[in-house]
């Protein structure tokens, strides 16, 4: 694992990537899930299930059958067929040439391709899974946009090219879809578009003073 790329070097969020899916959302292909970002569920578990990505959820959440085609968001090289990074039970990083990776998690099984193999955008790279290995409890995609170090995780909406109001409508009573508030700090980080960058095992970023809505009785707030 290398050094940290610096923010700077780092390409500007433009929309220049595609979506994983080349079918469009709907009800029978697929759902947005849960934004990246301080959601309301991360929060709930930013000490525990999100306490490595500083309590913030750092990556989007695709609802979508077992076995959807999912495409590579960008040209690239494929550089980890079920590696370190973790999204069980089988995950895909993708290496671009600006300097960033897109690792798609949770996937239903060791994808075809191989590690050093070029991929183009667009191009079919595995079948989507489920974090439960169910196939019926959490069928979902996981997508994460890294730098080459695996340490900066960046917010993948600025990046890929949707029109995420119209997603976030989709079903606008999904779980997860809200973000957790700081009613000291009202108004932030309320947008799909406004969720900060992490660094792994860094300390946490949304430790609230006055979070609203409350936390449950098992996720006491330290004062």
């Amino acid at each position: 694992m290398g050094k940290p790329a610096a923010l700077s070097s780092l390409p500007t969020p433009a929309g220049q990537y595609g979506l994983p899916f080349a079918a469009p959302p709907g009800p029978d292909t697929w759902l947005m899930g849960q934004f990246y970002g301080n959601t309301t569920f991360a929060y709930e578990q930013r000490r525990s299930l999100y306490g490595n990505g500083q309590g913030l959820h750092f990556g989007l959440d695709f609802s979508a059958p077992c076995g959807t085609p999912v495409v590579a968001i960008a040209d690239g090289v494929v550089s980890e067929v079920d590696g370190p990074h973790g999204s069980a039970p089988h995950n895909l990083v993708i290496n671009h040439p600006d300097g960033l990776s897109s690792l798609y998690g949770h996937l239903l099984n060791r994808a075809a391709v191989k590690v050093g193999q070029q991929v183009r955008r667009g191009e079919v790279v595995a079948l989507s899974g489920d974090s439960q290995e169910t196939c019926v409890s959490e069928p979902h995609l996981h997508l994460e946009i890294r730098d080459h170090s695996h340490q900066l995780l960046l917010n993948p909406v600025g990046y890929l090219h949707a029109d995420w109001a119209s997603l976030g409508l989709v079903d606008p009573d999904m779980d997860g879809a809200g973000f957790q508030q700081d009613l000291r700090q009202p108004g932030v980080w309320q947008a799909p578009g406004e969720q900060p960058g992490v660094r792994l095992r860094g300390p946490l970023l949304n430790n609230f003073a006055q979070p609203w809505p409350p936390p449950a009785p098992s996720t006491p707030v330290r004062k």
